[in-house]
């Protein structure tokens, strides 16, 4: 099928080319410190996946699904929200539960578990501090027809079941958070490396806040002491990384 292009938006965004479609990972673009796209500067995507409601990862995802008549994936309680806020629930939206997955032209996605408190940190939140009961977190392994298989842990901790996620989907590639404060630090994400097996993993959440700076060579050193076959990409906010 080609190539697939993963470029990293800053924080935990990420947007994903192949296949002909776009896709975005929790979109956070207009109030996110590290991205240099602008939110006007997004004509098309096809697909928008959310993992969860903390506004970091929920981010600007149901106004680009308004722009661009993406489709929303998420769980049904942040359908429902997003119903609320003018996303129709199965109609702009295709809501699932971890297990569940959605075919399409050319690719699948499934979700899968994560380990993070989450509730739905929305406009509301914005306004005054009101959080709105969330579905808690979730991860989405992103699988294209003859080509490669992604994992998006989104945000988590390090769980054994990931292990099932590589039985299961076998991802050449897993984008994980190594921020150490509110996700997996460098044990954690290496020691995930060691369940999932990718051969790719692309650190994400770092470096967008003083308090969660990544050392790259200790988790370079990390990962090869319990992955030593798995490649980690460097990358920085705005890069793309390509895999075939």
């Amino acid at each position: 099928m080609g190539t697939v292009r993963l470029t990293w938006l800053g924080h935990a965004s990420i947007r994903v080319e192949g296949g002909g479609k776009i896709f975005y990972f929790d979109p956070w673009i207009r109030d996110n410190p590290t991205c240099s796209l602008k939110f006007e500067e997004i004509t098309r995507a096809d697909v928008v996946c959310v993992t969860h409601g903390h506004d970091d990862h929920i981010g600007d995802s149901l106004e680009i699904v308004k722009k661009t008549g993406a489709v929303l994936i998420c769980s049904p309680e942040i359908g429902f929200y997003a119903h609320r806020k003018g996303v129709e629930y199965d109609k702009g939206s295709y809501p699932i539960n971890v297990g569940g997955g959605w075919r399409s032209d050319g690719f699948t996605i499934t979700m899968v578990n994560a380990l993070h408190t989450s509730e739905i940190l929305g406009d509301e939140f914005k306004k005054d501090w009101t959080v709105v009961p969330g579905s808690g977190s979730v991860g989405y392994v992103l699988a294209f027809d003859g080509g490669p298989s992604i994992y998006y842990a989104g945000d988590t901790g390090v769980f054994g079941d990931m292990a099932i996620i590589r039985d299961l989907y076998s991802p050449e590639v897993a984008v994980m958070p190594v921020g150490g404060k509110y996700n997996m630090g460098y044990r954690e994400a290496a020691y995930a490396t060691s369940l999932v097996h990718p051969k790719l993993f692309l650190p994400i959440h770092f470096d967008t806040f003083p308090n969660q700076r990544l050392d790259f060579n200790r988790l370079l050193e990390e990962v090869r002491m319990r992955s030593p076959h798995v490649t980690v990409g460097r990358w920085k906010p705005g890069e793309s990384v390509e895999y075939a």
